[in-house]
């Protein structure tokens, strides 16, 4: 049987707790955030599943998430790659912005549309812009065409479904656990696949933070089952919160 996957999305970051569109943007996580990471590696402990291989992001709020999680398990030995290909989604020139605020300036309803339509990106960010990604280091090996100046949840997924392709498939047919710690956008991008979820179930889908989701497969990788490790009062309680992020005038953007 191929290895059981595992797909954490990150703690909560200081820009959640600011309400700032993040994206793209390096921010770190709250102190919450590392209680959930924590959190989140004991439940991979009281479930008894043990990673093989991890794959990030290159955003230290994942990184970050993986190293507490597993140092939460005693593996921080275990072998780490990170991809830029499981990025969160990047939110143009909305990235930095006071969500509150740019609802107030543009309309909730166009807020709401690039914040959870499946195929409409926000404005982009200039390509002068010093935020945008083709003058950070960290891309500096990543062909410029590939590199957004915005994206939507299906130009996401389009980015992600080659890692997917290239690295997470083949450690699972090899009968490997694999630990996925990313975002909110590109976990939903591979559920979307996984699950076979239609455009429309997928802007609904609202996936916790620091909540363990595992998958298991059959031999030729088409999911057998699927479930959130925790308490699932716990797991209902933080997906509604997150539902409630999506909202144009709450707090918490990704």
């Amino acid at each position: 049987m191929p290895g059981k996957l595992v797909l954490v999305r990150h703690g909560q970051s200081i820009w959640n707790l600011e309400n700032l569109f993040t994206g793209w943007i390096d921010v770190d996580l709250s102190p919450q955030g590392c209680e959930e990471a924590r959190a989140a590696g004991r439940e991979l402990e009281r479930a008894g599943v043990v990673p093989d291989v991890v794959f990030t992001s290159v955003l230290k709020r994942a990184i970050r998430t993986q190293w507490l999680m597993l140092e939460q398990i005693d593996m921080l030995w275990l072998s780490v790659e990170r991809s830029w290909r499981l990025n969160e989604r990047h939110y143009g020139a909305l990235q930095g912005l006071n969500k509150t605020q740019t609802a107030e300036r543009h309309g909730e309803a166009q807020v709401k549309i690039w914040r959870r339509s499946y195929d409409v990106p926000p404005p982009p960010l200039p390509h002068e812009d010093p935020r945008h990604p083709r003058f950070d280091r960290r891309y500096a090996q990543v062909p410029a065409a590939d590199l957004p100046s915005t994206e939507s949840l299906k130009d996401t997924l389009v980015r992600v479904m080659p890692f997917w392709e290239d690295r997470i498939a083949p450690a699972l047919t090899q009968e490997r656990n694999v630990l996925v710690v990313a975002h909110g956008n590109s976990l939903r991008a591979l559920v979307k696949q996984l699950d076979g979820l239609s455009e429309q179930a997928i802007v609904e889908l609202n996936i916790p933070t620091g909540v363990p989701l595992l998958y298991e497969f059959d031999p030729g990788l088409s999911k057998r089952s699927s479930r959130y490790l925790g308490d699932p009062e716990a797991v209902r309680a933080a997906a509604q919160a997150v539902g409630w992020q999506a909202q144009p005038s709450a707090s918490g953007a990704q």
